[in-house]
This record gives C-alpha cells, sequence and structure tokens, in this order.
C-alpha cells in the first residue's frame, strides 16, 4: 500500500500521519479477509517522487517495510522494492479450463 500525498499533510511527511492511516487501513484489509502482516506500507509522495525509486532522506523515520508470508519473508524500503516482492498467483494448468459464457447468439 503506498501511502501518498505525504508532502502535503500538516506537518508534512508525518510520522504519527502515516501511523494512523496505516492503522485504519489495516482493519479494513482484516475485514476483507486479509492478513495485513502481509501487506507492505510505504510513506511516499508521487508528486515529488520521494521513496517511489529511492529512499527518501525527507522521511528518515521510515526504517523500511517487512512482510511474513507463508511463503517467506521479504523487506525492503521503497515502493519500486514493495512491487517487485509481490508474488504472481499460481495458476492451475493441470485442471479443466473453463469459461464463462455471458450472453448466447
Amino acid at each position: 500500500v503506498g501511502v501518498n500525498k505525504m508532502d502535503s499533510i500538516e506537518p508534512p511527511y508525518s510520522e504519527s500521519r502515516f501511523e494512523e492511516i496505516k492503522k485504519e487501513v489495516s482493519s479494513y484489509i482484516k475485514k476483507i479477509g486479509y492478513n495485513p502482516a502481509a501487506v507492505a506500507f510505504v510513506p511516499i509522495s508521487g508528486w515529488n517522487g520521494d521513496n517511489m525509486l529511492e529512499v527518501s532522506e525527507k522521511m528518515s523515520w521510515f526504517k523500511g517495510w517487512a512482510v511474513e508470508r507463508k511463503e517467506g519473508k521479504a523487506d525492503g524500503k521503497c515502493l519500486i522494492e514493495a512491487l517487485d516482492a509481490i508474488l504472481p498467483p499460481s495458476r492451475p494448468t493441470d485442471k479443466a479450463l473453463r469459461l464463462p459464457l455471458q450472453d448466447v447468439y
């Protein structure tokens, strides 16, 4: 989860605001059936490019993200690393192919 617009909050790049958003979104993630410990949260500023591709010194309080899942642990410091750590879903190639029929002609 990229927590964007960290540059436009008061005060800018606030750790307390990031933690507040992280806590609120984690509760939604848990309600829909996902494990919040398996989701990376990264504070970013898309406008300024902070923590997108490289670590930003403006958020020196952010020590990085870490996720735990059954396939193992992953960690990093910026958004591109979090995106690269997403595991693709397994495809059941050994099962029958099913196609949905949406209309009859």
